[in-house]
């Protein structure tokens, strides 16, 4: 089994690990239905890949491959994977199915109401090829394309595979689907690919195949801004950023009041959508104080969280210090509150703390 960090273009923030590894025979045929016995041995084997992934202690997004004739299986499989997982501490939100290759040969309406039953559960799901019709994307809207390495390699070199890279970063801009570079093995490389409008990717440039959640990974090139005022000069708020803690628009203020329980150092949670664009932000101070003040408890902890959030305040990743601390003092009640740092998707790569930003600007 192989672990790749799936890298953030601009910031160089891991955002999430692939898992790559062989997948559990089955002898069947691709078109072939997909039997109770397989889908318990599919399901075991997704809970095995899960618990090692966990041993690394990493709280990342898992990508895991799923073969595509799983999708011929009904809700009794999608409930069976959903239950295996919750075993090993891992919510559906967490887990981006990436199915296999063989995803074109099978009927559209199988791909289209299977994937339909990942998502219903909260999955994600990834198709791990781009060579399926476009229009089957719009259709389906998966989290994710994977971009092969046929496609990638040799990108910064050759314009023909800048058209196709442009073409499939385009339609997922349009439909809200991530493009995953997948390859990626230069510095050119990443440089081109941001041009052609991708901000994830995976590759040999960032991690060998011995890197392990929580290792460091090579940076990405700064990028180029050639309209950036002369006071915006410094460090980039990808030097301040920490993992977000996201939550589902829908979780309950005691989901939240245990996420900060457990942990002293959490300064604020974010509630976020299917597509891990920032729906609100609730701040530890106020969340507190409503919640453990008289009555607190009982009128807010089986309610949704929702209604104790505030509007995220939001940065783009590539954002310089100083001016991040510009949006911070446009609000005086809310100076100190965490900034949310957004890729060029609006989806959350990670939190600022303003005091940090204080703190080092202070000292340069």
């Amino acid at each position: 089994m192989t672990y790749r960090p799936v890298v953030d273009l601009d910031s160089s923030a891991v955002v999430a690990v692939e898992v790559v590894t062989s997948l559990p025979p089955t002898g069947r045929d691709s078109m072939a239905e997909v039997t109770p016995r397989e889908q318990m041995m599919v399901a075991e084997w997704l809970l095995t890949l899960v618990r090692e992934a966990a041993s690394t202690e990493s709280l990342l997004p898992l990508v895991l491959p799923l073969p595509a004739r799983t999708l011929t299986a009904g809700d009794e499989f999608v409930s069976l994977v959903d239950s295996r997982l919750r075993q090993a501490g891992r919510r559906p939100r967490d887990i981006t199915f990436l199915l296999t290759a063989d995803l074109a040969d099978l009927p559209r309406q199988t791909v289209t109401s299977g994937v339909a039953r990942l998502r219903t559960a909260g999955f994600r799901c990834g198709f791990g090829t781009a060579l399926v019709r476009p229009d089957l994307i719009l259709e389906t809207t998966p989290f994710l394309i994977r971009l092969d390495p046929t496609i990638v390699s040799g990108i910064s070199s050759d314009q023909r595979r800048t058209t196709v890279v442009e073409g499939l970063a385009r339609l997922g801009r349009g439909s809200g689907v991530y493009a995953m570079a997948s390859g990626v093995s230069s510095a050119d490389d990443v440089v081109r690919l941001r041009r052609c409008g991708l901000r994830v990717g995976t590759g040999t440039f960032f991690a060998d195949d011995d890197w392990r959640p929580g290792d460091r990974v090579t940076q990405v090139p700064e990028p180029v801004t050639t309209d950036q005022d002369a006071s915006d000069a410094g460090p980039q708020i990808t030097e301040f950023m920490l993992p977000p803690v996201g939550f589902d628009a829908d979780s309950t203020a005691g989901e939240i009041l245990d996420a900060f329980t457990k942990d002293p150092a959490l300064n604020s949670v974010i509630l976020i959508d299917h597509r891990d664009r920032p729906l609100g932000v609730i701040d530890r101070t106020r969340f507190l104080l409503s919640v453990t003040g008289r009555y607190g408890h009982a009128l807010h902890a089986k309610r949704p969280s929702m209604r104790l959030a505030e509007s995220p305040r939001t940065v783009p990743a590539w954002m310089s210090a100083l001016a991040a601390l510009r949006v911070a003092g446009q609000d005086n009640s809310r100076v100190y509150e965490d900034l949310i740092a957004t890729n060029s998707y609006g989806q959350v790569v990670g939190v600022v703390h303003v005091s940090d930003l204080i703190q080092s600007l202070s000292r340069s």
